[in-house]
């Protein structure tokens, strides 16, 4: 552990930042999963669905949660 002010400082906020990170990056898979799914099954909801994947996967390549060339791909493969 840091000794230092400044530096248990920075663990906790790079600790705290980890966690947003990960938490926006699994909200963005469960979008894509439920979109997914619901082309899969053909639902009434399925363009909408697909919509909010799409906004989840634009906010998580913006912050460079996932790289822009993954993100395109994702985005190319929900809208088959």
């Amino acid at each position: 552990m840091a000794n230092i002010k400044s530096a248990i400082k920075r663990v906790k906020t790079s600790n705290a930042a980890g966690e947003k990170n990960i938490a926006q990056k699994n909200q963005m898979l469960t979008a894509v999963k439920a979109a997914q799914a619901a082309k899969a099954e053909g639902a009434n909801n399925a363009e909408e669905l697909v919509n909010v994947a799409f906004k989840h996967i634009d906010k998580a390549a913006k912050k460079n949660l996932v790289h822009k060339n993954k993100a395109s791909r994702m985005k190319s493969q929900l809208s088959k």
